[in-house]
């Protein structure tokens, strides 16, 4: 079978922020694939906003280098277990993988999720170690944890002969050994070029090629990225794509584009091992293959990773609706959502019974917290309800999400992580002491035992412990109350600004969100209550000037500071009577009936 060496397809995989997107600024900057003079921003690769604030890769993106006489195409993936969909079918895309693997952390729970997926398509691993030149990198452990983590997770004799290669990616440097830095990639290119198979050359053969990833385009419509499989393909070639369900729409393929460095270019036509991106067919999805009419042929369907959390999204109706956001209707809500539906596949939306609400699953809750976000810089107002893990039913068995926790704490405060995980239905599986007085523990815990539970981990830790978990498995569903808020809140008790004289009053009463002169409005969420119960509190209170206080008696008096909270923050914070208020410019936490008699008597009946 003949072979194109002038080919390599390769996924760089790894753990969130052990430098992949930055490995591929590297790669890009040291094959000549920029000009001279071309000026290339930091992780070139995240184009979106969110992902340049949070250093996050949302969606897999691909890149082609040029590398002496061959083309490397790189596929850079998301290390973030909820857009894990996303990382399960890059592996389709390509011959092997390369692991970046932080040479202090160590294997993560990330890693084991993403190599755990490679592993399974039987594709050819190289390793890189990266971060070498850290204070208290230990590469010679590191490299023994990661041949650990292959041989736990069944890998064959070949993928364990994988080679390593060490690079400090942010100082663009690379070797062979740890101690032998020099600046350059030639290592990590050489060892792509050596190691990963070159793809089949079965351009004589008729056309496969499958729809991996979704992008859309106001001018060409939906566009298709993926492999040419086998066979090959040309602009204007007549084509059919075969659906799910055995049926077959046939298309044009209207135009064709090649990756080179960061941008698309047009071609007139591509071959066996080419990843390209095609348009023409209005309804291309995820999974579907593309082939000659006389020669249907479907390659195995992808499996698309189930959503594992749901919310609701409702048109906002508080007092406060439509005063700072464009789009507030539900017609646009709804056309927004499912614009999203067009390019995010792990994504599901459900009609309710009311006009003005969808249920919306996703895989977790930065996948939601993402498109919510993206909706509120666009100008969209909306009101969420409080996410819960879908249940769903294997073999007559009801099962929930469960996920392994791994976390990374001061050995002072392992009691009290390990107290707190356990009334969360936790389970410890492993610890290990690292020295230096850092302790490592695996947990296993429900999904929903884990919503909401970042907040009190990091103050349980005084911000020095980390938290990693990834999705494991669906279980059966454990009894009992799992997590949840145990404090009640302070609310408001009617419309007007609050003052700061009313905000004094109550700061022994708990911890307030807002500050003096905020608008507020009756059955609006102002802070946490102390105790379980909820307050209704007099918030816009002014205080009544008599003759014979002093004039400057008031300005003398300070108020502590209020408790700002990030969008993850307020959705993990709501109950089930809650609801979260976001719009372009704030976010507010409401109670759903905003009346404090009707709201008193909904919980008499609910008793």
């Amino acid at each position: 079978m003949q072979l194109r060496n002038d080919i390599r397809n390769i996924a760089i995989i790894a753990h969130v922020d052990h430098g992949k997107t930055t490995l591929v600024d590297q790669l890009l900057r040291y094959s000549g694939t920029f000009r001279e003079n071309e000026h290339v921003d930091e992780r070139a690769m995240d184009s979106g906003d969110i992902e340049r604030e949070r250093g996050i890769t949302i969606l897999a993106k691909n890149t082609a280098v040029k590398y002496e006489d061959s083309t490397i195409n790189i596929l850079d993936t998301p290390g973030h277990a909820d857009f894990g969909g996303e990382v399960e079918r890059i592996m389709k895309m390509v011959d092997g993988v390369a692991l970046v693997v932080d040479a202090y952390e160590g294997t993560m729970p990330q890693t084991r999720f993403v190599l755990k997926k490679a592993l399974e398509q039987k594709l050819t691993p190289i390793v890189v170690l990266n971060k070498v030149d850290r204070p208290n990198a230990r590469p010679a452990e590191v490299v023994d944890e990661v041949l650990d983590l292959f041989i736990e997770l069944g890998a064959d004799d070949n993928q364990l002969e994988f080679p390593v290669v060490y690079a400090s990616a942010l100082n663009g440097t690379s070797g062979l050994e740890p101690e032998d830095q020099q600046e350059t990639m030639d290592p990590v290119f050489n060892t792509i070029m050596e190691h990963i198979p070159a793809p089949a050359d079965t351009r004589e053969e008729p056309l496969q090629f499958q729809v991996t990833l979704l992008d859309y385009n106001d001018y060409v419509g939906r566009i298709g990225v993926g492999r040419i499989v086998r066979g090959s393909i040309k602009v204007g070639q007549q084509v059919v794509v075969l659906k799910e369900d055995g049926s077959q729409k046939s298309f044009r393929v209207s135009k064709l584009f090649g990756f080179i460095g960061l941008k698309r270019v047009e071609i007139q036509e591509a071959v066996a091992g080419d990843i390209v991106a095609l348009s023409g067919m209005e309804d291309l999805n995820v999974g579907e293959t593309v082939c000659p009419a006389e020669h249907p042929d479907p390659l195995p369907w992808l499996r698309i990773d189930e959503p594992t959390l749901q919310m609701t999204f409702v048109v906002n109706n508080s007092p406060f609706a439509g005063k700072e956001g464009k789009y507030i209707t539900s017609r646009r809500i709804e056309e927004r959502l499912l614009k999203q539906l067009e390019t995010d596949v792990s994504l599901r939306v459900d009609p309710t019974s009311s006009p003005d609400a969808w249920t919306v699953s996703g895989r977790g809750e930065l996948h939601l917290s993402i498109l919510i976000e993206n909706m509120r810089r666009e100008g969209y107002e909306l009101q969420l309800s409080k996410p819960e893990v879908i249940i769903k039913e294997v073999d007559g068995v009801k099962c929930e999400p469960m996920e392994r926790v791994q976390v990374d704490v001061p050995e002072e405060y392992t009691g009290s992580v390990m107290e707190s995980l356990g009334e969360r239905k936790g389970e410890m599986l492993d610890m290990t002491n690292q020295g230096n007085g850092q302790v490592r523990i695996e947990f296993k815990v429900p999904s929903r035992g884990l919503l909401g539970y970042t907040t009190e981990f990091m103050s349980q830790t005084r911000g020095y412990g980390i938290i990693n978990h990834t999705f494991d498995a669906f279980e059966p569903v454990i009894k009992g109350q799992v997590g949840g808020r145990r404090e009640g809140v302070l609310v408001a008790l009617e419309n007007g600004k609050a003052s700061t004289y009313g905000i004094m009053n109550l700061e022994d009463r708990g911890t307030i969100f807002i500050n003096p002169g905020t608008e507020v409005y009756a059955g609006m969420i102002v802070g946490e209550h102390n105790r379980e119960n909820d307050l209704t509190v007099n918030i816009t209170k002014e205080k009544h000037l008599t003759n014979v206080r002093s004039a400057t008696k008031d300005q003398t008096s300070t108020i502590r500071k209020t408790k700002d909270m990030s969008l993850e923050e307020a959705l993990q914070y709501l109950s089930d009577d809650e609801y979260c208020e976001v719009t372009p410019e704030t976010i507010r936490l409401r109670k759903k009936i905003l009346n404090k008699n009707e709201r008193e008597k909904a919980e008499k009946k609910s008793k």
